[in-house]
């Protein structure tokens, strides 16, 4: 059986400096389960979690030669690094974009069908639908739920104030209800 080796910190940094890859083992099988549990700590959904775990060991291996001993031990510099990685990811626009869209896919499975025709409703028949609506209304409707603009991205996109764009949205639903 052979004997596990182990690290002192000062010879792990030195190792990791020279970019070795079992120091690099070692590190991930010693820390990682601690590191997961601080990313959990932020994180609720378990994929996330993980993912976000493989990015920040890429990125220490990346950025090893960014760590300064004389800073902080190098548990505390990793922890530092993932914490803001994890907050980084949470705050990014695509990860905000992704969590609407699950909820909005949650919202669709849960919803009750009450004697609603939902072939006479569907992408194509909904198109159709729009070109009852005034062309400033089309326009909102179209890049909201078909093309899954926010309605900051619409005020941006075709250059009216938000307020603008939630009042035709709102009247081009009512339009919309009419028909039903």
């Amino acid at each position: 059986m052979q004997q596990a080796i182990k690290y002192s910190e000062e010879e792990l940094i030195l190792l990791l400096k020279k970019q070795d890859t079992s120091a690099f083992s070692y590190l991930y099988d010693n820390y990682s389960a601690a590191i997961f549990g601080v990313i959990t700590r932020m994180v609720e959904e378990h994929h996330l979690a993980e993912d976000i775990l493989q990015e920040a060991f890429v990125k220490i291996w990346n950025n090893f030669n960014q760590y300064d001993s004389s800073k902080g031990r190098l548990f505390t510099w990793m922890i530092n690094l993932t914490r803001n990685l994890t907050i980084d990811t949470l705050r990014s626009k695509g990860f905000k974009k992704q969590q609407k869209i699950s909820q909005d896919e949650k919202s669709v499975i849960n919803y009750q069908d009450g004697g609603f025709n939902t072939a006479k409703f569907d992408t194509i028949g909904l198109r159709k639908q729009l070109a009852i609506l005034k062309p400033e209304q089309q326009i909102v409707i179209e890049l909201a739920y078909f093309n899954g603009y926010t309605q900051e991205e619409i005020a941006k996109e075709i250059g009216i104030p938000i307020g603008t764009v939630k009042t035709r949205i709102r009247s081009a639903i009512l339009e919309l209800r009419k028909l039903m």
